[in-house]
């Protein structure tokens, strides 16, 4: 018995350092020669048991021209009326425009001035939000389907997913605020890039009609402090507006809290950095 042993031993163990295995059947049956068949059934059979597919990136464009449809422009509309007929309800404000010895005129300032400021901020806003959609379609086109989602993406349905997930509340304030940023940076650089318009427009009009009074280096000087406050401003909009997004997500319902928190920071954001600026002096 012990030389069976030790004879067993020297098989299984052999002096090349070579471990051989032998594979036994209890019926006498031989299934070494079907070892990738039976590979092969098993990985059909995990493939369809457990589906695996890619990610997809669903990017639905809206209208260049949705600025136009009647319910946003009659929106855009109402809200740029009311936003400079409203002050006048104040008695204060009335003072300025009805003063002793001109009350035909104040009244005809009255009734123009707001109007004509009401109309260049409707005309402001519809170019923005068409310059947004321009901006949309160059980053379909020139960059990544996965970034490009991730900038067109709807913040709102993502924040309500974000928020089944379970997270710890500063990583879904984080999150939130991370997506809020990207969903809404086309349309701060949209602002950007018609506020830099307008500057630079108004800055040849201004060199025309003083080209003999002002030196051209201060004429510069003048269209780049222009500029960069446009820039402070909207860069203020985009990071409060992200904050905002954030914080009002984790308050109310994720959807519109982040919507409302979205539009108060991107209100507040150049109130405050005006604010800052104005405290320590600067002009911007």
């Amino acid at each position: 018995m012990l030389i069976l042993s030790v004879h067993w031993l020297l098989l299984l163990f052999r002096s090349d350092g070579a471990t051989q295995c032998a594979y036994c059947d209890a019926g006498g049956r031989d299934y070494t020669s079907n070892y990738q068949t039976i590979s092969r059934n098993l990985y059909r059979k995990d493939a369809l048991t457990y589906s695996y597919s890619t990610k997809r990136y669903y990017i639905q464009l809206k209208s260049i021209f949705s600025v136009f449809y009647w319910g946003n422009l009659a929106l855009i509309s109402l809200r740029s009326f009311l936003r400079f007929y409203l002050p006048l309800l104040k008695p204060r404000s009335l003072v300025k425009f009805f003063r002793p010895g001109n009350a035909n005129e104040s009244r005809v300032d009255l009734v123009v001035v707001p109007f004509k400021k009401s109309v260049e901020q409707i005309i402001y806003e519809t170019t923005v939000v068409t310059t947004t959609r321009v901006l949309e379609r160059i980053v379909v086109h020139y960059v990544s389907r996965r970034a490009a989602w991730k900038l067109l993406k709807d913040v709102p349905m993502s924040a309500i997913r974000k928020s089944r997930r379970r997270l710890p509340l500063s990583t879904y304030i984080f999150n939130v605020g991370k997506t809020t940023f990207r969903g809404h940076f086309l349309g701060v650089l949209a602002s950007w890039i018609v506020n830099v318009g307008v500057d630079i427009y108004e800055f040849f009009t201004y060199v025309y009609k003083r080209r003999h009074r002002v030196g051209t280096a201060q004429q510069f000087r003048v269209l780049a402090k222009w500029v960069f406050g446009a820039t402070i401003r909207c860069a203020a909009s985009l990071v409060f507006a992200s904050i905002g997004g954030g914080v009002g997500a984790t308050i109310v319902n994720p959807a519109a809290g982040q919507f409302i928190g979205c539009i108060v920071g991107d209100f507040a954001g150049p109130v405050v950095v005006k604010f800052c600026f104005k405290k320590l002096r600067l002009n911007l």
